[in-house]
């Protein structure tokens, strides 16, 4: 006699809701991996080693006396991520990007007018919120568009630079007006 066939299990993935062994193709692999540590290390013991070499590294840098010279929050990981944040390949040093608005003019077909806004999004803006604004207050299209530097920038279809600027004076307080800047024949000036 034939021996009866059983159903299969599957483990699924909290995280994912994909079955465990193919969570490494999925979208989200960097949340599921503390799931299928937890859950399923049979399926990835690399991930357990690498786990476990992580924690032995955070265990070697801590320092457990608190000499003199030593503040409370100070510690040496701390000094280590800023080192790595400011120097680049080759010792130059990394400036940080201060939060500025850029109002700029585009001409196409010799007729036609964009307007080009960046840097909301350095303020805590939303652009999706800023674009319908934009697009409310001047009765044209605005949308968001990735720029040429692959960063979200704001179009406004029409000549409105000038506006523009009194416009997210007037919206946003906490956009100074001393970080507002218009670009004029390729050079940035200020728009107070």
């Amino acid at each position: 006699m034939a021996e009866k066939l059983k159903p299969v299990e599957v483990l699924y993935c909290a995280v994912c809701s994909l079955p465990a062994e193919y969570c490494e193709f999925g979208p989200d692999f960097e949340k599921c991996k503390p799931w299928l540590i937890k859950n399923a290390p049979e399926l990835y013991p690399a991930l357990v080693k690498e786990e476990s070499e992580r924690a032995a590294e955070q265990l070697n840098g801590l320092d457990i006396s608190s000499g003199p010279g030593r503040t409370e929050g100070s510690s040496t990981s701390e000094h280590k991520v800023d080192e790595e944040v400011k120097t680049l390949p080759g010792g130059k040093v990394k400036k940080k990007e201060k939060p500025e608005v850029v109002v700029e003019k585009v001409v196409r077909n010799k007729r036609k007018c964009v307007t080009i806004v960046k840097g909301l999004d350095m303020f805590g803006i939303k652009l999706s919120d800023a674009s319908k604004k934009f697009g409310k207050k001047f009765a044209s299209g605005a949308s968001v568009v990735k720029g040429p530097t692959d960063k979200e920038q704001i179009d406004v279809q029409g000549d409105f630079m000038y506006d523009i600027v009194d416009f997210i004076a007037e919206t946003w307080k906490n956009v100074p007006g001393s970080s507002i800047y218009i670009l004029e024949d390729g050079k940035k000036v200020p728009a107070g």
